[in-house]
């Protein structure tokens, strides 16, 4: 038993020595009858939340008036809520009243029949009045209630019937699904924070191609990421892309991923995410030119919509900058081979290149090659770029200018080239070159 649970045992077992209900609830027993390690161990007690508040010495009142208090032991919170009905959603996401109430109530106003189950400490026994049990032996995704209730309360439970889904490998019961579809646009009114935190949630799941195809299907997808349906339908030569489409191809690529960081996932699905923009057929064969340097400016446009942070859209738009590149990696030159493997996350670069090609024609060469090229490169010392600065090349009598960083650059390439080790070369190099000028 590890500190979470042993802890969250002692919270439950504290409330129940001053008097009070309480139960393990929600997700936490979901897990522990699937035979997964829970993370989080949430708890529904009939205690109401000053009283929590009174009981432990450190809480945050994170949503005190929903009746939810975070209880802290250690620096580990765990989410302590008073059994609660609710009155009439106001904005498809917050109850416009809440009342606290029964067990029985409180199982009633939660999402889907797995997430309703409680876990009773005391008799060691779940208690089930959702039929939660039966859906979990079901693989079944179910709506506690009317569907058509359950997402016009909040919207965002849409997502997360199919977030669930992806993680859990269970099905959407249909009554639900046609139920998503029915509602779909609903979606618009979430903020971007929380379609992005669901999305995410997703998309890095053990099913990142499913996840997108029933997005797609529920009618969601076009209304938070309109650019991925743009991709349905637009061709590519077949020569390179015998799996089909721009979309189909994306699944494809997608499929390859399991569970993901997000900056690697969202770099794959906008890989291409240019290519029905820059759809042109020559006289030769389609041609995409430069979707990777439109695909960069969509996909940060993309990542700010969808509120990602500054450190998370750079690295997105760089896999999606850069994804190109691994073509030309025979013929680069030594320092440009260098700069490129110096990428930040190289790593996931060359994920998204692996992947890339196995979803369409498998030549896996440039990979090989830049893999090896990157580990030798790792056990090198760091190369002195910075043997010649701006000073410098004042004392030789120029004006600063845009020349400048050419010839730094220059001089940079050249020590990464191995022609240039001390700054005495560097200062010489620089000289040759202006008399050559």
């Amino acid at each position: 038993m590890n500190f979470k649970e042993q802890t969250a045992i002692e919270i439950v077992k504290t409330l129940h020595a001053r008097g009070h209900e309480a139960y393990f609830a929600g997700g936490c027993v979901r897990d522990r009858l699937l035979g997964v390690e829970p993370k989080d161990f949430d708890i529904a007690t009939s205690a109401g939340p000053d009283e929590v508040q009174e009981i432990f010495p450190k809480t945050v009142p994170v949503g005190v008036q929903f009746g939810v208090v975070m209880v802290v032991e250690g620096e580990t919170p765990f989410e302590v809520a008073t059994f609660r009905s609710e009155g009439n959603y106001k904005d498809g996401r917050h109850p416009g009243t809440i009342k606290f109430s029964t067990l029985e109530e409180d199982a009633k106003r939660r999402d889907f029949t797995v997430n309703g189950l409680y876990f009773d400490l005391k008799t060691q026994q779940v208690i089930d009045l959702v039929h939660g049990q039966r859906d979990l032996k079901a693989k079944v995704i179910r709506t506690i209630g009317d569907p058509d209730h359950r997402f016009a309360e909040d919207h965002l439970r849409m997502m997360r019937a199919i977030r669930f889904a992806c993680q859990l490998g269970f099905e959407i019961e249909a009554k639900t699904f046609d139920s998503i579809i029915k509602h779909a646009g609903l979606i618009n009114k979430i903020s971007p924070e929380r379609i992005r935190d669901e999305f995410s949630k997703t998309l890095t799941s053990a099913e990142p191609t499913r996840g997108i195809r029933l997005l797609d299907e529920a009618k969601l997808l076009i209304h938070f990421l309109p650019e991925i349906e743009k991709m349905k339908g637009v061709e590519q030569p077949s020569e390179y892309h015998p799996e089909g489409d721009v979309f189909v191809h994306t699944l494809l690529l997608l499929d390859g991923l399991k569970n993901a960081s997000i900056e690697l996932a969202m770099g794959c699905l906008l890989h291409d995410v240019a290519k029905p923009d820059t759809f042109v057929r020559a006289v030769d064969r389609i041609r995409f030119h430069g979707h990777d340097c439109l695909g960069a400016e969509m996909a940060q446009g993309i990542c700010k919509r969808m509120a990602f942070s500054n450190t998370q859209t750079d690295l997105i738009c760089a896999l999606v900058a850069e994804h190109l590149r691994f073509k030309d990696a025979f013929q680069m030159r030594i320092s440009t081979l260098k700069r490129f493997l110096s990428l930040d996350r190289f790593d996931l670069h060359l994920e998204l290149h692996r992947l890339d090609c196995l979803a369409s024609h498998k030549n896996l060469q440039a990979h090989e090659f830049c893999s090896k090229k990157w580990e030798e490169f790792k056990l090198l010392p760091p190369p002195p770029l910075k043997l010649v600065t701006g000073k410098d090349l004042i004392a030789l009598g120029l004006k600063p200018g845009p020349q400048f960083s050419e010839i730094i650059r220059t001089v940079e390439d050249a020590i990464l080239e191995g022609n240039i080790k001390t700054r005495q070369e560097a200062l010489e190099f620089v000289k040759s070159q202006l008399s050559k000028g």
